[in-house]
């Protein structure tokens, strides 16, 4: 199954969900109603019963170079610069929101460069599998403009504030392998075999028990903000739940009969 916008395409095959990011002519930068084509995307994804793993890639040699740099320029000669960020924001909050909160793990397949606000785009996801083109920038302050998409946020949890204070202070570049040692991707591949890495790591996730996952993942970023006693209680909360479910009854029978699960959602 496929669906095509303009400048976002979507495939559903085998229970995993890409969308790609198709204005590869500018790099994937966002603009052009990318951003309102990406959040209806994204929400149907993961409203979508069928997708059980989501992925988030560029076309062609970008992962996505960030906001248009041409179009805000016509907006800072049309003497109208501050009303493209009102603008912008509830989109792109919706769509931060809906990557954190799909109960379906998101992997960004990052194919080339990634820098502003494609850069956020890509920690805002569950994971990160880069190839060994990619590279990173928080290039906002080569623009004179303060970081967006929850780049501040991301980078202080995932880099501790000295490290986020360089990146976002300097816009300097960051390797795929620099990446990787820092933690902010979980691998990095041969640039020929990403669409088959990322392929197998969705596989995988898309085979596992929807209902634990999507119930794990809650908890992941529920803790990132709680103390242990809170992550705890969660913890015993969603191990209740999911021995209800008949997934938890196959897996375990599973073990016993040694066979693979085939887990259902239910």
């Amino acid at each position: 199954m496929a669906e095509h916008s303009q400048h976002i395409l979507v495939e559903i095959e085998e229970h995993i969900g890409t969308l790609t990011l198709n204005r590869p002519e500018r790099l994937n930068a966002l603009g052009a109603g990318m951003r309102e084509q990406m959040l209806r995307s994204l929400v149907a994804l993961g409203e979508n019963p069928d997708v059980r793993a989501v992925v988030v890639t560029g076309a062609g040699r970008a992962f996505c170079s960030g906001g248009d740099v041409k179009e805000m320029h016509e907006r800072v000669e049309s003497g109208a610069p501050a009303r493209q960020a009102v603008e912008i924001q509830p989109v792109r909050e919706k769509i931060l929101a809906t990557l954190r909160t799909m109960p379906k793990p998101v992997i960004a397949s990052v194919n080339g460069p990634a820098a502003g606000a494609g850069f956020n785009l890509a920690l805002g996801c569950d994971m990160r599998i880069a190839s060994e083109r990619a590279t990173f920038s928080q290039a906002f302050v080569r623009r004179g403009l303060h970081p967006d998409w929850g780049g501040t946020w991301f980078l202080t949890r995932m880099l501790g504030t000295a490290r986020a204070c360089e990146l976002i202070f300097s816009g300097d570049t960051v390797s795929a392998r620099q990446a990787a040692d820092w933690g902010l991707v979980n691998r990095v591949v041969p640039h020929d075999e990403l669409a088959a890495e990322t392929r197998h790591l969705a596989r995988r996730l898309a085979e596992g028990p929807p209902i634990v996952i999507a119930m794990a993942k809650r908890g992941i970023y529920r803790s990132t903000d709680a103390d242990l006693a809170s992550a705890l209680e969660y913890e015993a909360y969603a191990q209740r739940v999911v021995w209800t479910t008949e997934d938890a009854a196959e897996g375990i029978r599973a073990f016993v009969e040694k066979r693979p699960p085939v887990f259902k959602g239910k």
